[in-house]
């Protein structure tokens, strides 16, 4: 008790195995961050020089094309790829359902004829400009996702500039803060047309500080109006702020007890903005100087996050998951493993798919994946552990800020699930596909390749008949050990049918898959894969 009570006032020595901790490592060309729950890594985030995020970013766009069939245009914004706007997201949209609508008193809302998704290509046609804001970064091949909904994130509040509606976010459940907070609202001078939206850190805050956020948030639309009016389409007339700030800015809550930085530098930037929230929030920046080893490194941090990329995950029961990502949709296998720990089968297997349930529900969020996850549980007899099991993730997953869907485990034993994608997976953003297997995880066996290269071969001595020359064959190592152990027999009749020689070659750094049939005379290559 007395520890947490230090933790919170920031007195003594950070400790990243107790409570919430977010720890920053600053490096010329990397900014890496990680919040840890009592010393477990629940969120990795990743920045590099020259990385551009543009979520959150608001463009002026020019639309080059409408799609009817698919109800979506594609709008200039500036990029490689143009951006998808569904022509739902066009139209003002409805208060998300984690918030409660407030009514203002003595202000009536505008009567605004209804838009419909039909009215939208004749609102915007092509060549018309139109402001936008980045909803989804792109994903592999697809440009990113666009909306007109546009919303500013301050600390406290949302601004909606082109939405008259407010609201508070219902994961504040105190009635009493509920009742204050709705008359601070009421009180707040918001401009006609736009509206603002109460943050869950809002609870608990002074009324001074809503009015500050407010006034901060209005003084940057004005800015956002002003290039917008100065600037052609396309043009990015808002950007983001980089990953320290924001995460200064979403993270230092109540909730986060500490935060722990490499840099200096960076260090006295957050303690800046911490700051402006309160004397309290500041002392809970600590710097902790480099010691000769990265301070994920010093922490222990490294060493989960190179877990992160491993296709198994084991339990502490012993059982283990395994998860596969594609393009659109994440396979999660649970497997019982080592887990011997019950002489009950039931038990055994209910305390391995809720240890599994809550560890899948981390590896989403920490490895920033999404789209539909499919879960193949372990087969459970009775209802009771089914709802068990359900209650479990969904329990977990309400510390992720993604948006998710769990639907009942079914009849097979599956449970099917939706996240929220905003960017490119931890994968994704820090792998690229193999360049000898390309991306499959799978390359062709020694004998596979063997008798492919014989198939090429007979076609070209096919081809040079009446020809005579000897042949270079270059191939794998492994492939010409195939060559000389198990296919001698069959090359030497291949050879009869040439009028010249066929010369085997290795080369240990060629890929597998790779060889090259070579005219020894000439050496000019007549055949390769």
């Amino acid at each position: 008790m007395i520890q947490h009570i230090k933790r919170l006032l920031g007195i003594g020595k950070p400790d990243p195995s107790i409570g919430n901790t977010i720890v920053i490592n600053h490096e010329r060309l990397e900014r890496r961050v990680a919040l840890l729950e009592s010393g477990t890594l629940e969120e990795y985030t990743v920045e590099r020089e020259g990385d551009q995020n543009i979520v959150g970013g608001i463009f002026k766009g020019k639309v080059r094309n409408i799609e009817s069939g698919l109800k979506a245009m594609f709008v200039d914004i500036g990029l490689d790829k143009n951006a998808f706007l569904h022509f739902w997201d066009a139209i003002p949209a409805a208060l998300d359902a984690g918030l409660e609508e407030i009514e203002r008193e003595g202000r009536q809302k505008k009567k605004v004829s209804k838009i419909t998704s039909k009215d939208i290509p004749n609102i915007y046609p092509i060549g018309s400009e139109i402001v936008i804001q980045v909803s989804k970064g792109p994903i592999g091949t697809k440009g990113p996702r666009v909306t007109t909904n546009i919303s500013l994130a301050g600390r406290y509040l949302v601004l909606m500039p082109f939405t008259e509606q407010f609201g508070i976010s219902r994961k504040i459940d105190d009635p009493q803060e509920r009742t204050r907070l709705r008359k601070i609202v009421q009180k707040l001078s918001v401009p006609d047309g736009m509206g603002v939206i109460m943050r869950t850190v809002a609870q608990g805050t002074r009324a001074r500080h809503f009015v500050r956020d407010l006034a901060m948030l209005l003084e940057q639309w004005d800015e956002i109006e002003q290039r917008r009016a100065n600037n052609p389409a396309p043009a990015c007339i808002f950007q983001e702020p980089g990953l320290i700030e924001r995460t200064a800015r979403d993270f230092l809550t109540d909730e986060v007890d500490q935060i722990i930085c490499d840099d200096e530098a960076t260090t006295e930037t957050i303690r800046q903005i911490a700051g402006k929230i309160s004397r309290r929030a500041k002392r809970r920046v600590h710097f902790m100087p480099p010691a000769g080893e990265s301070i994920f490194e010093k922490i222990g941090i490294q060493k989960q996050i190179d877990e992160a990329f491993s296709r198994q995950v084991w339990l502490p029961c012993g059982g283990y998951i395994v998860i596969d990502e594609t393009e659109a949709l994440i396979a999660v296998d649970v497997n019982t493993g080592r887990n011997r720990g019950s002489k009950d089968v039931d038990k055994m297997i209910l305390e391995t798919n809720i240890e599994a349930a809550t560890e899948v529900a981390r590896q989403l969020r920490l490895r920033n994946i999404g789209g539909l996850v499919v879960i193949d549980l372990i087969d459970m007899r009775h209802r009771k552990d089914q709802q068990t099991v359900y209650k479990a993730i969904k329990d977990r997953l309400k510390r992720d800020k993604a948006k998710t869907q769990v639907l009942q485990i079914s009849q097979i034993g599956l449970m099917e699930m939706t996240r929220q994608r905003l960017n490119e997976s931890l994968r994704d953003s820090m792998y690229e596909p193999c360049p000898y297997c390309q991306g499959r995880g799978r390359v062709k066996t020694p004998m596979t390749m063997s008798v492919e290269i014989q198939r090429r071969l007979h076609a070209v001595i096919q081809r040079q008949r009446g020809n005579p020359g000897d042949l270079i064959v270059v191939v794998n190592s492994d492939v010409l050990n195939r060559f000389k152990t198990e296919d001698s027999q069959l090359l030497l009749e291949l050879e009869r049918s040439h009028s010249g020689r066929l010369i085997f070659r290795s080369d240990p750094t060629l890929n597998r898959e790779r060889f090259a049939i070579i005219d020894a005379a000439s050496e000019k290559t007549i055949d390769q894969g």
